[in-house]
């Protein structure tokens, strides 16, 4: 299927793993050009030559830490203009209140609800200027359904979601778009790690984290490919009419008792 979106130009923060790796392979396939930002240059460099192995686009690859201001402001400076910003990058910790001090609450909101914020404030204007554009924030399902043993992230998520609702209600007066998804339990290290957590809080025991994943809706969890599939259409024309919601993808486990 035609997406409509060959030739544009895709930056995706968190692009060289999980979900954000998938969604530059799905970007790609369908021709679009890719800008991937992460921590680590090794991992940025092993998924672009994986992508370019596959699919005739251009790469461009660019470390740093975008928990970091400046780090993003060079992001931006380094390639001001795209079509569609993925905000994906982030890792907020599991835990309960009382597990999480202050300074890792602020490190980890500083990545993922900060660095949403800020690089959409970077690329916002260029695309309102141009009336041309799509933010997909890649958020997660804990902003809807919060639970106390990731509470650091549940708060940050609700608040990407209203930040989503916010934008997403005004930009298309510019013709930009501003999507957000939500993925349930995504098998990716990620959900490993907040698993482990989750295990530990509830039984002492984090080698008992595949516990955490049992009575799953379908018996797995969703697959990083899922999510990137859906991240291409809310960016191309075939989504055209949304901006303003958050996606759910969680085969309904919500609404389970």
């Amino acid at each position: 299927m035609d997406m409509g979106l060959r030739g544009k130009r895709v930056l995706i923060t968190g692009g060289s793993k999980g979900i954000g790796l998938a969604c530059a392979q799905a970007f790609a396939e369908a021709g679009c050009d890719l800008v991937l930002a992460s921590r680590d240059q090794a991992a940025l460099d092993q998924a672009a030559g994986a992508i370019r192995a596959r699919h005739q686009v251009n790469i461009a690859v660019h470390a740093g830490d975008l928990g970091d201001a400046a780090a993003r402001t060079a992001l931006h400076a380094a390639h001001p203009q795209v079509d569609v910003l993925v905000n994906n990058a982030g890792a907020i910790p599991g835990g309960t209140v009382h597990d999480i001090s202050l300074e890792r609450w602020q490190q980890a909101w500083a990545l993922k609800v900060f660095g949403y914020i800020h690089l959409t404030q970077l690329y916002l204007p260029a695309m309102e200027a141009r009336g041309d554009g799509v933010f997909v924030n890649i958020i997660g399902m804990a902003g809807r359904a919060p639970r106390a043993d990731y509470i650091c992230g549940a708060a940050g998520n609700a608040s990407l979601i209203a930040f989503t609702a916010a934008l997403g209600g005004k930009a298309p007066d510019s013709n930009v778009r501003v999507v957000g998804i939500a993925p349930g339990a995504t098998m990716t290290e990620r959900i490993i790690t907040l698993s482990k957590s989750r295990a530990k809080t509830k039984f002492g025991d984090e080698a008992r984290w595949e516990e955490m994943l049992a009575g799953l809706p379908l018996g797995r969890a969703g697959k990083p490919e899922e999510i990137a599939d859906l991240a291409v259409f809310c960016a191309s024309p075939r989504g055209g009419y949304l901006s303003g919601t958050t996606i759910e993808v969680d085969a309904g486990a919500q609404y389970r008792g």
